[in-house]
């Protein structure tokens, strides 16, 4: 297939979610690019680095790793990379190597990926997997299929401002599913490190509340299930009728 499909992630270049991911998107064309962060950039969200040096260290054919954010990977590859060249066809960020469900999908790097690619107006879909999966040996083969499933179903997904994530389970195959976003906080817990006079160290543990209700994300995750949802980066919520004029 004549198309062409860059990759990117937040867990970094040498990880492997992402080999994961390179081997699925090579068994679908020969045309892959890979940008990703130098080193694991978890919970970068969205952020870009602007008016500052990056570094782009050649890692080998079609392969960059990038000094920067997980977006930076898609500025970079669409303002140096692809500048003068043919756009990708798809972005594919991940595979995460952690759910993102609930308040993760404004925390994600993985999906601070795909949400740049929409701002190019480009197709793109964020995988995760949870912690510790059973890897097997069909893993990539499953994968290609469903991302050869959504692309050639992406007229009925792809819109302005619109991007998926889809999150794995423990084993592939699995069925799939569009979930309810549930609730599940991360970050709940800082440990101190050391304190001198007034100054204090501490680091937020990599903690989640673990909370499910039936329907959402984590649920079906749990019962062996894939997610699918489609994803709005930004919309208009109506503020009350006078509120505005309310405030003068």
């Amino acid at each position: 297939m004549t198309m062409r499909i860059l990759l990117a992630n937040d867990d970094g270049i040498d990880a492997p979610g992402l080999a994961l991911l390179e081997r699925a998107a090579a068994l679908i064309s020969d045309d892959v690019w890979t940008v990703a962060p130098a080193a694991k950039r978890t919970a970068a969200g969205h952020s870009l680095t602007i008016a500052r040096p990056l570094t782009m260290e050649k890692r080998g054919e079609r392969r960059y790793a990038c000094s920067g954010t997980p977006a930076d990977c898609v500025l970079t590859a669409m303002t140096w990379l692809f500048r003068d060249d043919t756009k990708p066809d798809l972005v594919l960020s991940g595979v995460n190597d952690g759910r993102n469900v609930a308040e993760d999908i404004a925390y994600s790097g993985t999906l601070g990926v795909a949400r740049e690619a929409t701002f190019w107006g480009l197709p793109a879909i964020g995988l995760s997997r949870v912690k510790k999966p059973e890897v097997g040996v069909g893993d990539a083969e499953w994968l290609q299929s469903l991302i050869l499933r959504l692309w050639n179903t992406r007229a009925d997904w792809q819109g302005d401002r619109q991007f998926l994530s889809v999150n794995l389970p423990t084993r592939l195959p699995a069925q799939l599913v569009q979930p309810r976003i549930g609730r599940d906080k991360v970050g709940i817990r800082a440990e101190v490190l050391s304190t001198s006079g007034d100054t204090t160290e501490i680091t937020i543990e990599r903690s989640r509340q673990d909370t499910t209700t039936p329907g959402d994300e984590n649920a079906h995750l749990a019962a062996g299930k894939a997610t699918v949802t489609r994803l709005l980066w930004s919309g208009e919520t109506p503020l009350p009728a006078g509120f505005v004029e309310a405030l003068g």
